[in-house]
């Protein structure tokens, strides 16, 4: 059977989960703490970060790292349920957003609140950095804005069907909602496509996640929050 290692709360570990999941594949599920993978994980992959997905396939096993390549490569084993759209030009923009979760904003909100609300509790490098905090809120409201601009126009993030952009979003939307950190009723348009979201099969094993020491807000695992 396939193996995913991942972390819970990491984003591109999420985008692979869901990925695999609205492929309808079977994949056996191997938490890795990301600050401190053990040996024989390390051995699997020189990136030694979470998610590795390891594939048997006829004759050989595949090691796939990278929320990224993971994707992509679980898209193009089959035609069933595809997770990106017909149209090129909707595809273009769905890789697009995709990479833009992937940088800009791991880059600019990730970066500042998960490492200082998720890594810095879990590792015990000190109390979060109340500045550091705000600027990374202050960069989510940009982001958060451009997401709602995107979804005033479209049904889906790249466009009129879910794609990669939608589970990127999904991955790094959830995490931060488990934190806490978005104000759902300041977002209308952005709160009716995450509802949707949350709704799918694919996503709803996410919402049950528990990490020691941190806990989701109420409405974390509400379909009708």
């Amino acid at each position: 059977m396939r193996k995913l290692y991942h972390y819970p709360l990491d984003p591109a570990s999420r985008q692979a989960r869901i990925a695999l999941a609205e492929k309808k594949l079977k994949v056996k599920l191997e938490p890795i703490d990301p600050w401190s993978p053990d040996k024989s994980f390390l051995e699997l992959t020189p990136e030694g970060l979470p998610p590795t997905l390891i594939d048997i396939i006829p004759g050989s096993t595949v090691t796939i790292s990278g929320a990224r390549a993971i994707c992509e490569y679980t898209n193009d084993g089959s035609p069933r349920h595809p997770l990106l759209p017909e149209d090129r030009v909707e595809r273009a923009e769905a890789r697009r957003i995709a990479a833009w979760f992937d940088m800009k904003f791991t880059q600019e909100v990730n970066a500042y609140i998960l490492h200082e609300k998720i890594e810095k509790s879990l590792t015990g490098s000190g109390p979060a950095d109340p500045q550091t905090l705000r600027e990374g809120r202050e960069h989510l409201q940009f982001h958060l804005t451009y997401l709602s601009w995107l979804l005033e126009r479209r049904d889906w993030l790249a466009g009129n069907s879910f794609s990669l952009a939608d589970i990127a979003g999904a991955a790094n939307i959830s995490c931060l909602d488990f934190l806490g950190e978005i104000k759902w009723r300041d977002w209308p348009d952005l709160k009716r496509w995450y509802q949707t979201v949350k709704s799918r099969p694919s996503v709803q094993p996410l919402l049950q996640d528990r990490v020691a020491g941190l806990r989701a807000p109420r409405h974390y695992a509400d379909l009708d929050f």
